[in-house]
């Protein structure tokens, strides 16, 4: 991949995870709580999981804007492998959803593998 392609990667990543912490927050009280609406998680918890789904969003979108390395890869692709099960549980129909919220999250995870294997490893002893 080149340097282009990679800074092409990393920016798609970065305007989806800060547009979706964006989005979350203004929705907060539409669409945002209307998502957790009939699935098993209490009432009383749909603010706490909107802030932290906001939160883990933000938190990717600055990582991959700020860290070029391969942890922040791994990082990002356990956490969306977290958030896609959550979500999962939480929601299952959203796997049928015509717009993928969740399955636009397999070619995610192959995006940040890919970035992960081609990015040097800074932090690692040389050999």
């Amino acid at each position: 991949m080149s340097p282009r392609h990679r800074r092409l990667a990393r920016a798609s990543l970065v305007a989806l995870w800060l547009g979706t912490a964006a989005v979350s927050l203004i929705g907060w009280h539409g669409v945002s709580r209307d998502l957790l609406t009939g699935t098993l998680l209490p009432p009383a918890w749909h603010d706490a999981a909107i802030a932290a789904g906001s939160a883990a969003d933000l938190a990717l979108g600055l990582a991959v804007w700020r860290w070029d390395r391969p942890a922040v890869y791994r990082a990002c692709l356990a956490l969306v492998g977290v958030m896609t099960v959550v979500a999962t549980v939480l929601q299952p129909a959203l796997w049928l959803h015509p717009l993928g919220p969740l399955s636009k999250n397999l070619p995610i995870a192959a995006l940040l593998l890919v970035l992960q294997d081609l990015t040097p490893d800074r932090h690692a002893p040389h050999e």
